[in-house]
């Protein structure tokens, strides 16, 4: 892979100008947007579904959405089609009062839609529909405002954003030029649909590693990124690639988070009657930013993350279910979903 070579910085301010007197977001994301259609039958294969309902998708732009219910103040970098459903898309992350300044329009591109089945507890196929190339790929880099992703208090990428450009370029400007302000997010996001050769990913995931403070990621996306499987070698793996935090979801066993400094956390999975496992994870990183933010123990942030997870699974939808602080609160005291 050739060194990757940061631009010229720019800055280019958003319609309504740079942020307002509350400062720098909260939390920044970069990465996917688009419309969930989900089927509004349960256990029911597509070729039978009759009736969906249309949601705000996109696994970074979930991220924002989970954030915002939680009181911060967060903006989303992405881009759709110029079309209906991208004007549904602004008016969506308006509503859940996610800044988008930085969400554009790309013309001759559809806004993607993505399909799913619901046979709970475990099974939910997904279908993305992003051909001939989604918006979101097309971010490029000489039209970030880089000085607004430094001053960021978080910065959330994904995996998803390094696997075709222009947009590899500008997840990786972006990171270059934030040089590890803040804490700043690998969303490790491992979808191998998206990448044309899926077995060039390692090295661009490497690269991203070494400018970033957390990487998040399940058992596949943290072998993606290091070779190892194992949950505590595959941490000890990304804190030596060069983060500060590691946190490996492990699905029924629970989250594991080791820190640079030594600590570390494993926490379990709350108890939860799964009706749509997808979003779970969105929600996880919403409260996960949070908890950050707010300075809490490590514990305390994995367990109020995995329910707010688990708060999400229990719903349809995705952006729409993210829970408030109260619902975390109220599961994490139960110790489980009510």
């Amino acid at each position: 892979m050739e060194e990757f070579k940061e631009p010229a910085p720019h800055s280019a301010e958003g319609p309504d100008g740079p942020p307002g007197p509350g400062g720098p977001y909260d939390l920044i994301t970069m990465g996917r947007i688009g419309v969930d259609l989900y089927p509004l039958q349960t256990g029911v294969p597509l070729p039978q579904v009759t009736s969906f309902g249309k949601f705000l998708g996109g696994s970074a732009t979930n991220v924002a959405v989970g954030a915002a219910r939680l009181g911060r103040r967060t903006a989303v970098i992405t881009r759709t089609g110029d079309d209906p459903f991208g004007t549904y898309l602004h008016e969506a992350l308006r509503g859940f009062g996610v800044d988008d300044r930085w969400v554009t329009p790309v013309a001759g591109l559809p806004t993607p839609v993505t399909f799913c089945e619901v046979f709970p507890p475990d099974d939910f196929p997904l279908y993305f529909y992003r051909q001939p190339k989604a918006p979101d790929l097309e971010i490029d880099a000489h039209e970030l405002d880089l000085d607004a992703i430094r001053a960021a208090r978080v910065f959330w990428m994904t995996g998803t954003g390094l696997s075709e450009e222009p947009s590899r370029t500008a997840t990786l400007a972006a990171l270059a030029h934030r040089a590890k302000a803040g804490i700043t997010v690998f969303d490790l996001d491992w979808r191998p649909m998206f990448w044309q050769d899926p077995a060039a990913a390692r090295p661009f995931y490497t690269e991203a590693l070494r400018h970033t403070t957390v990487a998040v990621g399940n058992l596949d996306e943290v072998e993606i990124a290091t070779g190892e499987r194992d949950p505590h070698t595959a941490a000890r793996a990304l804190l030596d690639a060069g983060v500060e935090l590691a946190v490996v979801k492990q699905g029924p066993k629970g989250v594991l988070a080791v820190a640079g400094t030594g600590e570390s956390a494993e926490v379990p999975p709350l108890p939860v009657k799964v009706f749509n496992g997808l979003g779970a994870g969105d929600a996880f990183g919403g409260s996960l930013c949070h908890g950050l933010l707010a300075g809490w123990p490590l514990e305390q942030i994995m367990r109020h993350a995995n329910a707010a997870g688990a708060i999400v699974a229990s719903r349809l939808e995705c952006s729409s279910a993210m829970p408030s602080a109260e619902e975390i609160e109220d599961a994490v005291t139960a110790g489980a979903v009510r």
